[in-house]
């Protein structure tokens, strides 16, 4: 589909857009929201953060080498626009509030989030066989994309053996997978799309 070259280009300027889009910015308007007390703003932004908490824990399944994390990338790109856009009285609270500089900036991160992450789900799933055939795992195609998490483990956990930090994942995602469960199982039906569910 892509020639090796490109597909390498490809994957690095997704980590990158990745790292302003999910982490860099929603940390400078999570810090803003809290200068600027802005209730509304901070919860849906607080929702985000443990919903994206799965594209951590899909860098750490990579590291340790299990395809199914190509699973767990594709839910982080579902889960994370459905998490900024599903609660109704959030939205509508964000809406009634006046024009401000942290409005329009969240309103601006909000949407460019939600485009990255649509375009990038359809790149994740032209990459689904790496989580289900073992010989399409260990194609240079499927391995392009453990490159840049193999080298933040060099740079951030340099002493620390990739079957540890695989083990990590597993943790991570068994934690994430339950309280997710929880959600929808329980909590959903009595909450509905009302964040501020007690």
């Amino acid at each position: 589909m892509f020639s090796p070259s490109v597909l390498q280009t490809l994957v690095w300027t997704d980590y990158r857009l990745a790292v302003l889009f999910t982490v860099i910015l929603p940390l400078i308007l999570l810090i803003w929201t809290f200068i600027k007390k802005s209730e509304a703003i901070g919860h849906l932004l607080t929702i985000y953060w443990k919903v994206a908490s799965l594209l951590a824990i899909t860098v750490y399944l990579m590291i340790g080498g299990f395809a199914f994390s190509f699973i767990t990338a594709l839910m982080a790109r579902i889960l994370i626009p459905l998490s900024l856009w599903f609660w109704e009285d959030l939205n509508e609270e964000i809406d009634d509030h006046r024009i401000t500089p942290l409005k329009l900036a969240f309103a601006g991160w909000r949407w460019a989030i939600t485009l990255y992450s649509v375009v990038g789900a359809f790149l994740e799933v032209s990459f689904l066989r790496c989580a289900f055939s073992k010989a399409a795992f260990s194609s240079a195609a499927c391995q392009t994309w453990l490159e840049p998490p193999l080298l933040y483990k060099e740079y951030f956990h340099a002493g620390t053996t990739y079957g540890f930090l695989g083990f990590l994942g597993i943790v991570g995602l068994v934690v994430y997978l339950l309280s997710l469960g929880y959600f929808v199982f329980f909590r959903l039906g009595k909450q509905g799309r009302t964040a501020t569910y007690q």
